[in-house]
């Protein structure tokens, strides 16, 4: 299944109310918005239209799999892979996010390898490509060919198909021993994407925003020191009135965190439930910042068991992303201490900590006794006391 992977003290508080204010409504905000997708998405599936992997894709990745619409959008979506194998790569994501073995798609009393189509329409497209861009280059059009622009398609928008682009080579990144290349490649790719952002946040145009977002956010070690004003972005994102579902589709998973690098978010979740011991479960965002040194801002949403504690969350965390969410802790008389988070300790010296939040409410319990609720936002700030 690895083919497409790609507090225990009180301290001083040094956020202001109103920011923490801010914090909260923007959290209800957000969680408002990832509800009204989702509804709408579920609105669009129509038992006589062909089903649209995508959707299902957003739904699992935002956790909404326990309805009767992901079941027969599903389903359809095995139908389809076995009947037409069309849009292959795409419906792989969908399985593969639905736990889903594309090597065997059973449906229609057949069982279908949908990876060996996926191969061939690759050499297909990577020969077409080929001698359209041959074609493009002596056309006699003077000046660059479209063909020539780093990661585009005239076929595609180049924002969207750069996004993408930049998703399957941190993909490839994570998956191959050849780094050194990947890495020069994915620097040149994610700054030339910065380059083209637009004013008041927008990159490329409101429909590539999803794809932009999912990039730049699995992506960020890459184009750093340099930073991309993320808050302004997805405040693009939270005052657009989104209806299409592709779209919807697109967009939704960079905000609950995800992205289609996500492969089976559902897993590891159940591997927290212990035979005999089969709860409900529950999403929470989980945030790591960083504005004392060397700025870093992560987030992610989880699925954990209800009552699972604030630890269990920042282990499936990490399990899902480790080279974001990594931490160590030492084990006192009170329970588990957070001693750092993402490589950054903190410093008796420096008089630095992790400080933990739930919607910009410092935690009262640590993180081995704190039980988030469903939808809820905790965040783990580096502070000074």
């Amino acid at each position: 299944m690895a083919f497409i992977r790609c507090n225990y003290l009180h301290l001083i508080i040094t956020i202001p109310i109103s920011l923490m204010a801010e914090g909260c409504q923007a959290t209800v905000a957000h969680d408002h918005l990832v509800r009204e997708l989702l509804q709408r998405m579920e609105k669009s599936v129509k038992p006589d239209e062909p089903p649209n992997p995508s959707i299902l894709l957003a739904m699992n990745l935002a956790g909404a799999t326990q309805g009767h619409v992901h079941r027969w959008l599903l389903q359809e979506i095995k139908k389809s892979a076995v009947e037409r194998a069309q849009t292959v790569a795409l419906y792989i994501l969908a399985l593969l996010s639905s736990c889903q073995d594309p090597r065997r798609v059973h449906a229609l009393e057949q069982t279908l390898d949908l990876i060996p189509i996926l191969k061939h329409k690759m050499t297909e497209e990577i020969s077409n490509n080929g001698t359209q861009g041959h074609e493009r280059r002596t056309g006699g059009t003077g000046g660059v060919s479209p063909s020539l622009h780093p990661i585009s398609s005239p076929l595609l928008d180049p924002t969207d198909t750069q996004a993408m682009a930049v998703l399957a080579l941190v993909c490839a990144y994570n998956h191959t021993d050849g780094q050194d290349l990947i890495h020069d490649a994915l620097k040149a790719v994610t700054n030339y994407f910065l380059d083209e952002q637009k004013g008041h946040g927008i990159i490329g145009d409101i429909y590539s925003m999803g794809l932009a977002l999912q990039a730049l956010e699995t992506s960020g070690e890459f184009y750093a020191p340099r930073k991309w004003d993320r808050a302004q972005a997805f405040s693009v994102v939270y005052a657009h009135d989104y209806q299409q579902p592709m779209a919807m589709a697109q967009v939704l998973p960079a905000l609950v965190g995800r992205s289609y690098l996500d492969e089976c978010p559902r897993a590891n979740s159940s591997r927290l439930q212990h035979s005999g011991d089969i709860r409900a479960a529950i999403t929470v965002q989980f945030s790591i910042t960083n504005t004392l040194k060397n700025y870093f801002h992560y987030s992610t949403w989880v699925c954990v068991p209800d009552n699972s504690t604030l630890l269990d969350v920042m282990q499936v965390a990490r399990n899902e992303k480790p080279d974001i969410f990594c931490f160590k802790i030492k084990w006192t008389h009170l329970g588990p201490f957070v001693t750092s988070i993402h490589g950054l300790a903190g410093n008796k010296t420096e008089r630095t900590y992790w400080q933990f939040f739930s919607c910009w409410s410092p935690l009262q319990e640590g993180v081995g006794t704190y039980k988030p609720k469903n939808w809820e936002h905790t965040q783990a700030v580096f502070s000074t006391y």
